[in-house]
C-alpha cells in the first residue's frame, strides 16, 4: 500500500500527454543506432531489444537512431531503412510487440546531408545546404538545389507515411548536425536564396519537410523534433527562435532535445554524448531554460543515469519527459525496480562508452544486445538448491556468483584478498575512470541481498573447493601481469604496481604499451596529472587504438594537455641501467630505426597472464575435464552435463586469457544463467 501512495505522488509515474498521445510515466529510452538491423531492416533481434526495455515499464520507446529516409543518405553507422516500402511489415509486427506492454513506440527519421559517406552503399554524392565539407565523415558534399529539396521534403513525407502505415505512435525528425541542422546553421548555411540567411530561411527547409510530414500522417499522429538547443554554429537563442517559429506554425507536437555538435570525435564525446570523462547531466539546466520559452513538451537525454536526477529533472519542471537511454542498456528493468521499492537495486550506468563502441552492449549488463540468446531477468533453476564454488572476486567471479544465487543455488565465494574487485579496483584508481567501481560495488551490494557466503584472505586450492562438495566450480582466479622477454625486463615495473601503491611514481616515467587498452594510457593520463614528466610508447600507430571513439579521443585530449610525448609504431628492444637512471631502446617497427632516451622509471604493459593453478589441480577430477563446450557458449546454450556424482569445472574471465570487463561479465553470465 505504501508502495502504491508513494507511487501516486513520484513525479515519474505522472502520465504525459502529447498531442492525442497519453504515456504511462516519464521514463523513456530515445533512438540510438544499436547495430542491429537485418539489412536495414527492424527484424527479431532489433525487436526483442526494445521489447525488454518495454517489459520493463517504460513509457515510450523511440527507435531507429536517424533511419535513413532517401537512397543518398545511406548507413554509415548501422541505421535502419525507411526509404522503402519493404519496411512496413517490419513495423506493424513491431508496434504490435510493443504495445501489448502498454508502451508507445516511435521512430527517428533523418536525412544525414552531409554526414553521410558517399563511398558506400549506392555510391551516391552526399548533399547539403552548403558545400561545407564534416571534418569527422570526410565527404564533400554538393550543394542542394530547389529539385533536391522537393525531393528530400518528399522522401521526408513518404518515410513518415510508413512509420504512421506500421502502426507507431509517433517520429521524430533529427535536426542536430544532420540535414536540417545543416540548414539551421550559419556554420553550414551559407546560402543567398529562400533557404539561407535570416533564421526564417534557414528554418523554411524544417518547415516544408514538416509540412510534408502532416500531409500523409494528419495532426493526431504525433510528429517532435530531436533539435540542438546549441553547439554545431547555432546559438542558443537562435535555437529558443526556431523552436518558437516551429511551434507557431504547428510543425511539431514536442522537442527533443540535444546540445553540441557531432562533426569531430571530440565534439560527440564531451558535447553531445558525454561519457565517463564528463559530469552527470550537463546539459539539464540549459533544456530547463530552453522549456521555458516554449509551450510544447519537452524531451531531453545526455547522461542521466539515476533516479534521483530524473526525479528532480520532472518534479523542478526542467524537463516533461526524462530520457534514461544509456541507463536501460544497463538495466531495462529501471521502472518496475522503482514500482517495487527497489530503486536501490538499479544496475548503474556507469558511462563508460561502451554501449557507443561495441553497440549495444553494456560494459556490465551482458544480456543487453543479445536478448534473442540470453534473459535480462534471471529466473530460478529447474533444479534451484544445488552448490556452486567460486575461484576469484573480480567481475568474473561476481557475475557468476551474482546469477547463480539469483538462479536459487548455495553460493559460496573464495577471494584471496580483503577486498572484492579484482582489477577493476585498480582501474577505478585513474582520475575520470573512477566510476568504473559501481560495476562491483552493484555485484557486492547484490550478493550481501541474495545471501552470498563470501570468504576473503583465502587463497584457495583445490583441497579447500573439494571440501565444498561443489557441483559447478567457476574459476575466476583473473591474472598477473604478462612475463616480458626482452633483456632487461627485470628492471620495468607495471601499471599494477604504481596504481597498487607497490611502487611511487617517479618524476620522469617511460611507458611502454604493447596492448592498446586501458592500462598504460590510464596510467601515462593519471600521473602525468600528478606532475610526472611522462614519455609513452606503443607498438600501434596511434594511442588507445583498441578503444572506442569516445574514449580514444578524451585520453588523446589529455596527453596533449599534460604534454605527454607521444611515440608510435615502437617495440621495447631493451631497458639498462645508465647513470643512476634507465637507458631505453626503442626500435622503429616501420623503418628499423633505433630511438634512444632515458627515464627514472620504465613502466611495461603487456596484458595479463592466467593465474590457473586451481583449475588444473581440480581439472582431473572433475566430471566434464574442464571442458566449456565452445559452441554452447557462443550461442547461450546449456552445457552438456555429464553422467555421475562429481562436479563440473569451467574458467572464466583472465583465468582463461587477458580479457576485457564486458568479456569476463559474459563468461560468467553466459555459463550461470544455464545451470
Amino acid at each position: 500500500m505504501a508502495n502504491h501512495k508513494q507511487r501516486k505522488n513520484d513525479p515519474l509515474f505522472q502520465p504525459l500527454s502529447i498531442g492525442k498521445l497519453t504515456l504511462k510515466n516519464r521514463l523513456m529510452s530515445t533512438s540510438h543506432a544499436s547495430g542491429m538491423d537485418d539489412d536495414g531492416m527492424p527484424a527479431e533481434r532489433y525487436q526483442r531489444y526494445h521489447e525488454e526495455k518495454a517489459k520493463g515499464g517504460l513509457a515510450l520507446t523511440m527507435f531507429g537512431g536517424s533511419s535513413n529516409v532517401a537512397p543518398d543518405s545511406p548507413s554509415v553507422f548501422r541505421q535502419l531503412c525507411v526509404a522503402d516500402d519493404k519496411v512496413v511489415p517490419y513495423l506493424q509486427q513491431f508496434s504490435e510487440r510493443i504495445h501489448q506492454h502498454n508502451t508507445a513506440l516511435m521512430c527517428q527519421i533523418t536525412h544525414l546531408g552531409r554526414r553521410g559517406d558517399a563511398q558506400v552503399e549506392h555510391w551516391l554524392p552526399t548533399i547539403a545546404p552548403s558545400p561545407v565539407r564534416e571534418t569527422l565523415h570526410r565527404n564533400f558534399p554538393r550543394e542542394m538545389d530547389h529539385h533536391d529539396i522537393r525531393r528530400v521534403v518528399k522522401a521526408y513525407g513518404q518515410a513518415a507515411r510508413r512509420c504512421f502505415e506500421g502502426g507507431l505512435d509517433g517520429i521524430e525528425t533529427f535536426a542536430g548536425s544532420h540535414l536540417i541542422g545543416q540548414f539551421f546553421s550559419p556554420d553550414t548555411n551559407f546560402r543567398r536564396d529562400e533557404f539561407g540567411g535570416s533564421i526564417e530561411n534557414r528554418a523554411r527547409f524544417a518547415l516544408l519537410v514538416h509540412e510534408e510530414i502532416r500531409k500523409q500522417v494528419g495532426d493526431d499522429f504525433v510528429v517532435g523534433m530531436r533539435l540542438s538547443i546549441e553547439g554545431g554554429g547555432l546559438c542558443f537563442d537562435d535555437a529558443v527562435q526556431i523552436a518558437q517559429l516551429l511551434e507557431r506554425e504547428g510543425a511539431v507536437d514536442f522537442f527533443n532535445c540535444n546540445s553540441g555538435r557531432m562533426d569531430t570525435e571530440l565534439a560527440l564525446a564531451e558535447e553531445n554524448m558525454p561519457g565517463m570523462a564528463q559530469p552527470l547531466a550537463p546539459f539539464l539546466d540549459k533544456v530547463g531554460t530552453f522549456k521555458r520559452a516554449v509551450g510544447l513538451p519537452i524531451i531531453h537525454a545526455a547522461r542521466i543515469t539515476d533516479v534521483a536526477t530524473a526525479r528532480h529533472a520532472i518534479k523542478n519542471g526542467l524537463l516533461d519527459m526524462v530520457a534514461m537511454t544509456r541507463a536501460h542498456f544497463a538495466d531495462p528493468q529501471i521502472v518496475n525496480k522503482i514500482q517495487r521499492g527497489e530503486e536501490h537495486r538499479i544496475r548503474p550506468c556507469i558511462g563508460a562508452s561502451h554501449c557507443m563502441y561495441k553497440k549495444p552492449h553494456c560494459i556490465h549488463n551482458a544480456a543487453t544486445g543479445r536478448e534473442t540468446e540470453l534473459p535480462q531477468v534471471v529466473e530460478k533453476s529447474s533444479q534451484p538448491g544445488r552448490k556452486v564454488v567460486i575461484v576469484g572476486g573480480g567481475p568474473a567471479g561476481l557475475e557468476a556468483a551474482r546469477v547463480s544465487a539469483e538462479r536459487g543455488h548455495e553460493v559460496v565465494l573464495f577471494e584471496a584478498s580483503s577486498q572484492l574487485g579484482g582489477q577493476v579496483i585498480l582501474a577505478a584508481k585513474a582520475n575520470w575512470r573512477r566510476d568504473l567501481i559501481a560495476i562491483i560495488d552493484w555485484r557486492i551490494a547484490e550478493l550481501e541481498h541474495l545471501g552470498v557466503d563470501i570468504r576473503f584472505n583465502n587463497y584457495a586450492e583445490a583441497d579447500d573447493v573439494l571440501a565444498e562438495n561443489p557441483d559447478v566450480v567457476y574459476v575466476a582466479s583473473g591474472g598477473i601481469p604478462a612475463e616480458l622477454d626482452f633483456a632487461g625486463s627485470e628492471l620495468c615495473v607495471s601499471s599494477w604496481d604504481l596504481f597498487g601503491g607497490n611502487v611511487q611514481p617517479a618524476d620522469n616515467i617511460f611507458i611502454f604499451d604493447g596492448t592498446g587498452r586501458h592500462e598504460a594510457v590510464s596510467c601515462a593520463d593519471h600521473f602525468a596529472k600528478l606532475g610526472s614528466k611522462v614519455t609513452l610508447a606503443t607498438i600501434d600507430d596511434r594511442v588507445a587504438v583498441e578503444m572506442g571513439y569516445a574514449e580514444r579521443v578524451i585520453y588523446r585530449k589529455h596527453l596533449y594537455e599534460q604534454d605527454v610525448t607521444v611515440l608510435c609504431d615502437r617495440t621495447l628492444s631493451s631497458v639498462t641501467r645508465h647513470a643512476g637512471e634507465y637507458k631505453v631502446i626503442l626500435t622503429n617497427d616501420l623503418s628499423g630505426d633505433e630511438h634512444t632516451l632515458t627515464a627514472q622509471q620504465v613502466v611495461v604493459e603487456m596484458g595479463t597472464q592466467p593465474i590457473d593453478d586451481v583449475f588444473h589441480e581440480l581439472r582431473e577430477q572433475s566430471l566434464n575435464d574442464g571442458v566449456t563446450e565452445i559452441d554452447a557458449l557462443a550461442y547461450g546454450e546449456p552445457q552438456q552435463q555429464p553422467k555421475g556424482n562429481g562436479f563440473v569445472l569451467h574458467r572464466i574471465g583472465d583465468a582463461v586469457s587477458s580479457r576485457s570487463i564486458h568479456a569476463s561479465i559474459l563468461d560468467a553470465y553466459r555459463l550461470a544463467i544455464n545451470f
